[in-house]
């Protein structure tokens, strides 16, 4: 199922298809199969959304330790680090977000968006061109793609 979304977001070219089945692969990942760690999820998730980031690393972390290969565990502890503003735990959880699930756009998001506010526009652009093989037609791609080529050529 997971494979079939990606190839229909491959080809999805209006924003609205593009949120609908990016939607459908975010209720995927958002499931654990294990009620328990789904709680624990949604602990996590409520606290990041009050802003409480430390609480919400805590949950994610639980959620690792005891299933390591959940994905979207270390993505939700990544996004925590990063609103906390710890960009070099946020980019480590990001690649243990990628090495599980390389296709994972809002890991690639936040990647891209941390090295492109480091300065780091080589890195960024290879996120943005890993999004783009993912999802080509998601608004505001080409130009951030284009504009960080440009800062590569000027600099």
């Amino acid at each position: 199922m997971l494979d079939d979304l990606f190839a229909r977001l491959r080809l999805a070219t209006t924003p609205a298809e593009i949120e609908t089945l990016q939607n459908g692969i975010w209720q995927l990942w958002l499931t654990t199969g294990d009620v328990a760690l789904d709680k624990e999820l949604e602990a996590g998730m409520r606290a990041l959304q009050a802003e409480e980031f430390t609480v919400a690393i805590k949950h994610f972390t639980y959620i690792i330790q005891l299933n390591p290969n959940f994905t979207e565990a270390w993505n939700k502890r990544a996004t925590a680090y990063y609103l906390r503003g710890d960009y070099r735990a946020s980019l480590a959880d990001i690649n243990e977000t990628l090495l599980r699930e390389p296709r994972h756009f809002g890991a690639l998001w936040g990647q891209y968006s941390i090295l492109q506010q480091l300065g780091f526009i080589r890195q960024a652009l290879k996120s943005i061109t890993k999004l783009s093989a993912i999802c080509p037609h998601t608004p505001g791609l080409r130009e951030r793609e284009h504009d960080l080529r440009e800062q590569l050529e000027e600099g």
